[in-house]
């Protein structure tokens, strides 16, 4: 049986953008088209950036402004705006039929932020079209149950050691 597959990658761990990358590199190199929407990183410079160009069938959408304000306890209009903008584009990707993954890539984020609503994700999940697979990243998922059963695969990364408890900074070509 082939079904076009919903997986999260969640977790407090390293490596959900990563794991989703893994999968997207895979597809390429079966000459499948593969979109990627991020919603969070939309003003930093990063490597994915630059690989993106190297791959005719893989588009790269950043969007957002990067860090969003988590001070207060209601999220920055500006914040919700740009979320829904990426949510609509990653929406048209999806229902497009010209990609066979399309990566939303920290949509748990927006979700768990406030930035989107639960509801919006789970109808456009439930009316993609049955043959393209899609990949939700970012911390949280389990605060939506309803996302969890809804998908086919959710693996969580477990934080066990991370360099930055050691004092070691992020690092050009492993975490951006």
């Amino acid at each position: 049986m082939k079904k076009g597959l919903i997986i999260i990658h969640t977790g407090n761990g390293k490596g959900k953008t990563t794991a989703a990358l893994g999968v997207a590199f895979r597809a390429l190199g079966h000459n499948l088209k593969v979109c990627m929407v991020q919603f969070i990183k939309g003003s930093w410079k990063y490597g994915e950036l630059e690989a993106a160009k190297k791959f005719e069938n893989f588009t790269l959408l950043p969007m957002g402004k990067g860090f969003v304000n988590l001070g207060s306890k209601e999220p920055d209009p500006e914040d919700i705006r740009l979320a829904g903008e990426t949510l609509k584009k990653g929406k048209e990707a999806l229902m497009s039929g010209e990609y066979a993954i399309v990566i939303f890539d920290e949509i748990n984020y927006a979700l768990s932020y406030n930035l989107i609503k639960i509801e919006d994700v789970l109808t456009m999940l439930k009316d993609k079209p049955q043959n393209v697979h899609v990949i939700l990243t970012g911390r949280d998922a389990n605060k939506f149950p309803e996302l969890i059963e809804l998908s086919d695969l959710v693996t969580e990364m477990k934080e066990i050691k991370h360099p930055y408890q050691q004092g070691i900074s992020a690092q050009v070509g492993l975490e951006f």
